[in-house]
């Protein structure tokens, strides 16, 4: 019996060395890109496995088989920037070196965005609006809030900011509570900037050629989605450091006083993002795109 737990165990602990080895953050320090690739396969592998056996939930199981791919990486990447607070005292190197996995989380979402936009597109519409339907229905819903009251810009921003700095949150909780909880917040957010880029370019590539329609898709929802994305990526990194150096017992010295103004920096550059990314959206994408 003692045998056979340790078995398991030892196949356990083996698959997670295997997910490991492939987004190992060390090696991606250096080669961030990759990480667009494996986000993009991790996207396309769990939607045809999410359609073959649970078709009927294809949309929310798509995002949590993607989410269960990248849960490694992510905890191995946070752990990683709890020791850098720890050793490092010069607070702009630490910063310097969380930009870093800021860009390697930034590729990975980027690879899960066009994974699910060229499944989008590629997909017969009435499949695609199947595979998509939970993140349609989202976006139906919050078009249906905006066009139903009368907003004048600054309320506009207003409304949009404070529902960022809520989603903001939940990623901090997220991390902070379950380490790499995060990641669904962003992969489904990731998905449901899909459906409306999807949306956007299948309708567009009927009166336009196909790449002017792409790149206008892309740079539409981009142009304020990204900002946000990094600021919620950021404010996952913060909730995740600190409850690694709790869950270590870090929580008592200057080293837990260091960590604590760490992840508070972090916070409020997430938030200037946040800002950016709303006046964006309020002003600059509707002067863009109309």
């Amino acid at each position: 019996m003692f045998g056979l737990e340790n078995f398991k165990l030892n196949v356990i602990s083996n698959k997670a060395m295997v997910f490991e080895l492939l987004i190992n953050p060390k090696k991606a320090e250096g080669k961030p890109w990759e990480l667009f690739f494996l986000g993009f396969a991790y996207s396309i592998l769990g939607l045809i496995i999410g359609y073959i056996i649970f078709r009927s939930y294809v949309s929310l199981v798509m995002v949590v088989l993607a989410v269960i791919a990248s849960v490694p990486f992510m905890h191995s990447l946070i752990s990683r920037e709890e020791q850098r607070d720890v050793v490092i005292e010069d607070e702009k190197k630490v910063l310097k070196a969380h930009m870093k996995s800021i860009e390697m989380f930034a590729f990975l979402f980027l690879g899960f965005l066009v994974g699910y936009v060229v499944s989008y597109v590629l997909l017969p519409s009435e499949v695609a609006v199947k595979t998509f339907s939970t993140q349609i229905n989202t976006i139906m819903a919050v078009k249906g809030a905006a066009t139903g009251n009368f907003f004048s810009s600054m309320n506009m921003l207003s409304a949009i900011f404070f529902n960022n700095i809520k989603i903001l949150l939940f990623c901090i909780l997220f991390s902070f509570f379950y380490g790499a909880g995060a990641i669904f917040i962003l992969t489904w957010n990731a998905s449901v900037m899909a459906a409306a880029i999807g949306s956007f370019i299948s309708n567009g590539l009927k009166h336009a050629h196909a790449l002017q329609v792409t790149a206008s898709g892309f740079m539409r929802y981009l142009l304020h989605g990204l900002p946000e994305i990094i600021a919620y990526f950021i404010g996952a990194l913060a909730g995740g450091i600190i409850g690694i150096a709790i869950i270590r017992h870090e929580f008592r010295g200057e080293k837990f006083n260091r960590i604590m103004k760490d992840s508070l920096d972090l916070v409020l550059v997430a938030i200037a993002l946040l800002l950016v990314a709303g006046l964006i959206e309020v002003f600059l994408t509707p002067l863009l795109f109309g």
